[in-house]
């Protein structure tokens, strides 16, 4: 173990499962959750995350990114389609579908669920698999909304990573609008 005194588990959800609003992110980070044991916390992703969720509403606290904050939130859960941190940093689909039985419960247990957030590609097929659906049918592109089974939304957005903000993928302003659409539709 590289780093004997981080969490080294699989990350467990953050967030009521009471919730309306599931965010579904690629993995833990290895220097982020992987670190913290919460999803985005601890990395870039988290800090632009969270504080997005702050400006919408979804939080209650104040984010730390080393996790000892006293954020909590609001109507909103967050989970990963794999729970531990992969080989390499990188979610490979062997390890997608080894984690699909947590995304199922997760889902699952979410009776008050209406809207599912999709953080890139792989969080959007690993939702689709994991509720029984064609990836043809729903195909991702930022800002997408579908409607899946049980009157529950897919919104689609681009990961919000340093790499894909860093190159322009994805803007603070595009990830904003993501969430003025979700606050609607909720």
């Amino acid at each position: 173990m590289l780093e004997p005194n981080w969490f080294n588990a699989p990350v467990p959800s953050f967030g009521s499962l009471n919730a309306e609003l599931l965010i579904v992110g690629l993995a833990p980070g290895l220097r982020g959750a992987n670190s913290t044991g919460r999803p985005f916390t601890g990395d870039y992703a988290g800090n632009l995350l969270y504080a997005t969720l702050d400006d919408f509403g979804f939080t209650h606290g104040t984010y730390a990114e080393n996790g000892g904050d006293s954020l909590s939130l609001v109507n909103c859960r967050i989970c990963n389609a794999v729970r531990c941190v992969p080989p390499q940093n990188k979610p490979v689909g062997s390890e997608v579908a080894a984690c699909r039985n947590f995304l199922f419960e997760e889902i699952s247990a979410m009776r008050n669920l209406r809207c599912i957030l999709a953080l890139g590609v792989l969080a959007h097929g690993a939702t689709l698999a994991t509720m029984g659906l064609k990836k043809s049918c729903y195909k991702f592109s930022h800002g997408a909304i579908h409607e899946l089974n049980h009157n529950i939304l897919l919104v689609n957005s681009y990961h919000c990573s340093r790499y894909n903000t860093n190159t322009g993928r994805l803007t603070e302003e595009m990830f904003k609008e993501i969430f003025s659409k979700i606050k609607k539709l909720l």
